[in-house]
């Protein structure tokens, strides 16, 4: 039976393995047995497309851009401006909007408490579309005391001024009126401020009829 080799030529022998072992991994993580290139990426090779050229080609003109000549847009100059060309209505229809909404103003201030009240409603009622014609005696104020007032044969005249305009749609515009009723009694003459008010006008054929009046605070605000 061979002696075993003593403890310390066994330990040698051990860090031998392990010292040849490490060495081979090694060698083998850098290039193995390939040699030299087989662990290189491949280097692409030059395209022989790319992009397109940037200077003049063969007609004269620059590669990949238009030939066709150039159509600058139209400009206005700001002394020429009209501001009109930006809505969609024309100063002519913007006046006749604001006669429309002025008129209603006026109505609604002018009663004449000697006639019924069905004459006060006409006068505002030609002036309105048909759907709010039908709800004007309910939004008005001169029937609560036509009685009282018709006593003292009154007569009062409506006065109105556009303010401003709130905002405009495609096919209305809500002017703010103030509106004032100066009202003559057998005895007195007085003024009263009904205050502002939001007419809402919107065309109609070749006409413009009021579709909305409301307190100044409480009129619309576009087309709702």
């Amino acid at each position: 039976m061979p002696n075993p080799l003593p403890e310390r030529a066994q330990r040698a022998v051990f860090i031998g393995l392990v010292v040849v072992l490490v060495a081979f991994g090694l060698y083998l993580s850098v290039g193995g047995f390939g040699g030299d290139d087989a662990g290189e990426e491949p280097v692409a090779e030059p395209s022989d497309s790319g992009p397109p050229p940037t200077g003049p080609d063969d007609t004269g003109g620059l590669s990949g851009l238009s030939t066709v000549a150039p159509s600058p847009i139209e400009t206005t100059d700001e002394g020429d401006l009209d501001v009109f060309d930006w809505m969609p209505f024309s100063e002519e229809e913007f006046r006749a909007a604001g006669a429309t909404a002025r008129a209603f103003g006026e109505a609604y201030g002018t009663i004449d408490y000697t006639q019924s009240p069905e004459s006060y409603y006409s006068s505002m009622e030609e002036l309105a579309t048909p759907e709010y014609a039908d709800v004007l005696s309910e939004a008005t104020r001169a029937g609560a005391f036509w009685e009282e007032m018709s006593g003292v044969e009154a007569i009062a005249e409506g006065r109105a001024e556009i303010e401003t305009v709130r905002t405009f749609g495609e096919d209305s515009i809500t002017f703010v009126v103030t509106v004032q009723s100066i009202t003559e009694t057998g005895e007195a003459e007085f003024d009263e401020e009904l205050g502002e008010f939001a007419i809402t006008v919107v065309r109609s054929g070749n006409r413009w009829r009021v579709f909305d009046f409301q307190p100044g605070d409480a009129g619309q605000f576009g087309e709702e």
